[in-house]
């Protein structure tokens, strides 16, 4: 009797301990955490981490403790679709992420058949959120925002320029050199050269021999970091002085330790460096204190999960189908980059881009600087 009844306790005890353990919020940051772009791997990350411990002292999403669960994409679609199916085995409920846009869109699929709520920090190309599915957020803007302030710049700026338009040929360098020259040509600008590169190229002397021909004297480059650093580069080896700009697929400072001093006078779109919103003042301190700094998309990524925290309280439990429409319908909300309401899409009402040129700062490193 006495045996049977410690048992009882005993099993009691298991029940309720693994209830606890059962208690834990996954929340899943996936993103090219290695390989050429693990330095935006990195932001998502620390942005996540730094949030899901924040939120975590004070006492979670509605009790629940937020546990991250890291997936690592290494950029690629293919291995971005194994880690959204990783996470649906692990019982992922919401994920951060992912960073490239031709990774977001095949995984929100997975999650979107899963029951998983998905909220990218980084992924610009419209088509995330214009396939009507339910899961896909943001904390960005879209590439067709962007391109169209690009597109305008250079049409004010370099209306009588001799103009490359050059890209990836990925879903975002591609998408937005496109938007870009599409509101461009609709100013009234035509391009002179229109080329796709692929990644992971680092031989683009056929390409400047051909901008050379063809007189480039401004070149608008749609993709990523590397390969813009390489170009960068070998535009001022080969003697070709030409107005380089981007978008926000360069906002890393790896980009000047790949480039060094051709960075000098790049033009970038990107949305106003969230590390100077007030409200972020002492979440930037508390990164800086760590040894990171948190640029680009760190703040998107703890914002990602500021969002998915509120649209909780507001839906009075963690169903992430009922987050989702908490979070289409109850804010604006407060985050680290300022107030954030969302459309029926998952898409931001406030989009905002303005340019930065990168240059050496006071410290002597060349970094961007938001326009005046």
């Amino acid at each position: 009797m006495k045996k049977s009844l410690l048992s009882a306790v005993a099993l009691t005890a298991m029940v309720a301990f693994s209830g606890n353990a059962w208690a834990d919020l996954l929340v899943g940051v996936a993103g090219p955490l290695t390989g050429p772009n693990a330095a935006f791997g990195a932001q998502l990350q620390k942005g996540a981490e730094q949030a899901a411990a924040d939120l975590n002292a004070a006492g979670g999403i509605n009790g629940e403790m937020v546990k991250i669960v890291l997936g690592d994409d290494v950029s690629d679609p293919k291995q971005g679709v194994s880690v959204a199916n990783k996470f649906v085995a692990d019982g992922v409920k919401f994920v951060i992420g992912h960073f490239n846009s031709g990774v977001s869109i095949p995984a929100s699929e997975i999650y979107a058949e899963n029951g998983i709520l998905q909220i990218t920090p980084a992924s610009t190309n419209p088509t995330f959120t214009e396939r009507g599915l339910w899961n896909t957020f943001r904390t960005c803007g879209r590439d067709d925002q962007q391109g169209a302030v690009a597109g305008a710049f250079i049409a004010a700026n370099f209306k009588d320029a001799k103009i490359a338009v050059v890209h990836d040929k990925t879903p975002y360098g591609q998408g937005l050199a496109d938007l870009t020259k599409a509101a461009m040509n609709e100013a009234g600008i035509t391009e002179a050269i229109y080329e796709g590169i692929t990644v992971g190229d680092k031989d683009f002397s056929a390409l400047i021999a051909k901008m050379k021909e063809a007189g480039v004297t401004v070149v608008y480059w749609g993709g990523l970091h590397t390969e813009a650093g390489l170009i960068m580069r070998q535009l001022k080896d080969q003697g070709l002085t030409a107005q380089f700009m981007s978008g926000d697929g360069i906002v890393s400072n790896e980009l000047a330790s790949i480039a060094g001093d051709a960075v000098d006078g790049t033009l970038m779109t990107f949305a106003p460096d969230p590390r100077k919103n007030p409200a972020a003042v002492e979440l930037v301190e508390k990164f800086r204190a760590a040894g990171f700094e948190p640029e680009a998309y760190t703040l998107y990524a703890y914002a990602a999960l500021q969002i998915i925290a509120e649209g909780a309280k507001a839906a009075g439990g963690n169903d992430p189908q009922a987050v989702a429409e908490a979070v289409k319908s109850k804010g604006p909300f407060a985050t680290a980059i300022g107030e954030l309401g969302y459309d029926e899409k998952g898409d931001i009402t406030r989009p905002d881009y303005v340019m930065y040129t990168w240059k050496k700062g006071d410290d002597g490193n060349y970094s961007y600087f938001q326009n005046e």
